[in-house]
């Protein structure tokens, strides 16, 4: 699964617990008739991923979408989702820069045996 848009937020790398778990948060919005603001969590070695880009890029996000269950003291039981992106990709890229359509003129060398009596078989 995939999410694109532009980079709104791009929180710092945060650690947790004594083994040292790394989490980074990155929210992208979206470019439609309801832009969503989507948050994204980037976690251990991909949450370096996030060091090139910065707000306002415009990005694709590669995500996997995770769900896991939790029963609290009380013994209810309650349902967590989140989104972890695995790859990011800017959209932005440089316009490659188009070759001239026609060479210029001087690039041909003249015609030296042209006669304007010599019929062409060209229909136009």
């Amino acid at each position: 699964m995939e999410v694109q848009g532009k980079v709104k937020m791009l929180g710092e790398t945060q650690t947790f617990g004594s083994n040292g778990f790394r989490k980074r948060e990155i929210v992208v919005t979206t470019d439609e008739q309801y832009p969503q603001h989507i948050m994204v969590e980037f976690i251990q070695d991909k949450c370096d991923l996030l060091n090139n880009f910065q707000i306002g890029q415009d990005v694709k996000i590669s995500i996997n979408l995770r769900g896991r269950e939790w029963v609290n003291p009380q013994g209810e039981t309650k349902y967590f989702n989140s989104i972890q992106g695995w790859r990011i990709e800017n959209l932005q890229q440089a316009a490659p820069s188009a070759p001239p359509a026609m060479p210029p003129a001087d690039a041909f060398e003249p015609a030296t045996d042209f006669k304007e009596e010599d019929h062409d078989d060209l229909p136009f």
